[in-house]
This record gives structure tokens, sequence and C-alpha cells, in this order.
């Protein structure tokens, strides 16, 4: 099942470079073949067990179903609905747009970018950073935006997925994550950033 799941996860791009379709239509239909699996795995573990522990058998999809935190699950929904419709008027990209032109200085920008990271989704941040610059495949600036979208997140604990989700598991609250570590995580993403530029500039 590691490895199944492991190759579903590498099987996202590549049926988004081959059909050109989104990428949640590859990642549902590989969610689909890991379920799949799982119940044909399960099934035939049944059929080894009593009567009684059949009846007590849980099928694997439910257990999952059972621990998924519903609220958090709603919470980051709605921040990604927010970011899509900002996304579908042209919001984002006109902010893009607008840092170019008053920050002459790109690695200003991609810092401001992952700052923004940390409320925005990570995503559509990149997708407006390639639309800004036109640098070619192999620049480094694009390592650098990887690098602030990525990690520019964690400033915020609704900056990432796995805050979110840490927030509705671990009952986390916003203000105390605010006091005790975005400040922490602000401080290791700027270092990153500096030491970076500074390896970057060094290798240039």
């Amino acid at each position: 099942m590691f490895y199944l799941g492991m190759g579903a996860i590498v099987f996202v791009p590549i049926f988004k470079t081959i059909t050109h379709l989104p990428p949640y239509l590859s990642m549902m239909l590989s969610l689909a073949i890991v379920a799949i699996f799982a119940e044909i795995l399960s099934l035939k573990k049944m059929e080894f067990t009593t009567l009684e522990s059949e009846k007590s058998h849980l099928s694997p999809i439910h257990k999952s179903l059972s621990r998924i935190e519903m609220p958090s699950v709603l919470f980051f929904l709605g921040i990604l609905m927010a970011v899509a419709a900002l996304e579908s008027v042209g919001m984002l990209f006109q902010f893009s747009e607008w840092l170019k032109i008053t920050i002459p200085n790109p690695d200003l920008v991609v810092l401001i970018l992952g700052f923004s990271s940390s409320v925005i989704d990570n995503v559509p941040l990149v997708a407006a950073s390639i639309g800004m610059f036109h640098n070619g495949i192999d620049d480094s600036l694009w390592h650098f935006v990887a690098y602030s979208a990525g990690t520019g997140g964690s400033m915020l604990i609704i900056g990432s997925a796995a805050g979110v989700v840490a927030m509705g598991m671990e009952k986390i609250n916003f203000m105390w994550y605010l006091k005790n570590i975005a400040w922490l995580a602000a401080i290791g993403f700027v270092s990153g950033a500096i030491a970076f530029m500074l390896i970057r500039n060094f290798n240039m």
C-alpha cells in the first residue's frame, strides 16, 4: 500500500502532462485506485478471519473517513475558495504585476510573495509568479520562488494545509501560534532566504 500510494502521487504530474487535464482529476483518480486496492486487500484479510471478527470488520475507507476533522477541512476549503475567487477575477495577477512595477528588485518581490504565502495559498502565488518573471527554466530565481512559496506559509498556522490540520487535531489556537511560533518561523524564513541569496551570489 505504501508503494502504491507513492506511485499514485508520482502519477499526478504524469497524468497532467499527458492529458492536460486539471491536477485534481488525476488526484481523485489516484485516490480511487488506492481505495479500491485497500478494499480488495481488506476483503482478502476477512477470508482468513472468524465469523466474530468478520462482524466487527470495518472498511479501511470508513476508518479513514471517521478520523477526518471536518471543521479543519471546511476551514481550509473556505480559504481555497476565497483564494480561487481572487484568482478568477484576476486580483492575484494584478497584485503580482503591481509588485513587479513598484519594486524593481526581483529578490525583494519573491520575499514579499513568501510573506504573502502565509495568507494566500502557494499554488496561485506560484502561478502568478510564472506570469511575472520571464527568466529561463534553469534560472536560480525559480528555486527562490519555490523556497519562498513553500516555507513562507509556515509563518501563520492557516498558511499551510498541515497547519490547518494541526489546528483541528491538536486544538491549536490561532493567536497562540501567532504569539509563540510565528516569529520563530519568520526568523527561519528570512535566515534561509539570506543564506540562499549568499550561496547563489557566491556560486555566480
